[in-house]
């Protein structure tokens, strides 16, 4: 099938179309570039919501009562289940065929796991192009949860439009929630299972960290919402405070998915030096041999930069001079 071809299918909602295109990000870099040629032009409508939260917290199920819920608001979602890589086949450990059962059936909802595939911060490498794919198939909302590391989730601030980190009492979460990382990340929280003993103690704990921050008069303060997601309960009250911070962030909006477009260049570039470094300018197994000397300490991993980028013919940073 032609990428122009696919793409007009995908910008007319058909879900076939909308998996293919998904496959082909995340499987074909050259390909998916290509296609997210042609659709970013009709992209840019949806709401990202990015949903983290140590392992354990509830995370799909509270996803599922979202997407119920925002269904009864009328709204078209996307999902995007972010899952651990199997190490044995380097697929997803969790596919979207267990996930949600109950919205399969549903044409105003797509959903799809992806494998980390070893990246680091939570997302896979091609989260970030799945959402434009279901963002310009229309899809209103597209929720994207993340493997779920806790403090390390950094890279869902750098693709959501809003942050929902999600804790849940009896995991240590007490003490997690005393952490910046997730005082950083965190546009909302959110008390999971919040029928169990702790729950009251640990959002005493994330309200006396809250004020100890320093925010001003016109600055969001991240509300806490209980939620049992089990049975729904909290859920819609969830769905106000996420609606409520995109009206209230609305003048900085721009400002957020500027550094969301910067940080996806940053990366892209990056990633582009290297793939032209090790296929147009090393030979075959001279980057191998580089990492092999920093490992027997033979050489420094900043001199190793060095080198390469001489290699490249490119001029070295500045701590060239203190090494």
């Amino acid at each position: 099938m032609h990428l122009s071809h696919l793409a007009e299918q995908i910008l007319e909602g058909d879900p076939r179309a909308i998996a293919r295109g998904i496959s082909v990000v995340e499987d074909d870099p050259g390909a998916g570039a290509e296609l997210v040629r042609e659709l970013f032009g009709r992209s840019g409508r949806a709401y990202l919501v990015g949903i983290t939260g140590a392992p354990g917290a509830g995370k799909s199920t509270l996803v599922d009562a979202l997407v119920a819920a925002w269904r009864k608001r009328g709204r078209t979602i996307g999902v995007i289940a972010v899952d651990p890589t199997s190490p044995y086949s380097g697929g997803a450990m969790l596919g979207d065929r267990v996930r949600m059962q109950a919205h399969a059936g549903d044409q105003g909802v797509f959903i799809r796991s992806m494998a980390t595939r070893g990246h680091l911060g939570g997302l896979a490498r091609a989260t970030g192009d799945a959402a434009l794919v279901l963002d310009a198939a229309g899809k209103e909302v597209v929720i994207i949860e993340t493997v779920g590391v806790g403090q390390d989730e950094v890279d869902i601030i750098r693709t959501a439009d809003v942050s929902v980190v999600t804790l849940v009492p009896g995991a240590g979460d007490e003490v997690q929630a005393l952490k910046a990382g997730i005082m950083e990340i965190a546009d909302i929280f959110v008390v999971n299972k919040a029928d169990r003993e702790g729950a009251d103690r640990l959002v005493s704990a994330v309200e006396a960290n809250l004020a100890l921050q320093a925010y001003g008069a016109d600055e969001w303060r991240p509300p806490i919402v209980k939620t049992i997601a089990t049975t729904g309960q909290g859920v819609p009250e969830l769905v106000d405070a996420i609606w409520r911070f995109r009206e209230r962030s609305k003048n900085n909006e721009a400002t957020r998915r500027r550094t969301r477009s910067e940080y996806r260049l940053r990366e892209l570039v990056s990633q582009r030096f290297m793939d032209h470094l090790e296929r147009d300018v090393l030979a075959a197994d001279e980057l191998s041999g580089l990492v092999d000397r920093i490992a027997a300490r033979e050489i420094d991993p900043y001199t190793a930069a060095n080198e390469l980028l001489k290699r490249a013919g490119l001029k070295t940073g500045p701590y060239k001079e203190r090494l």
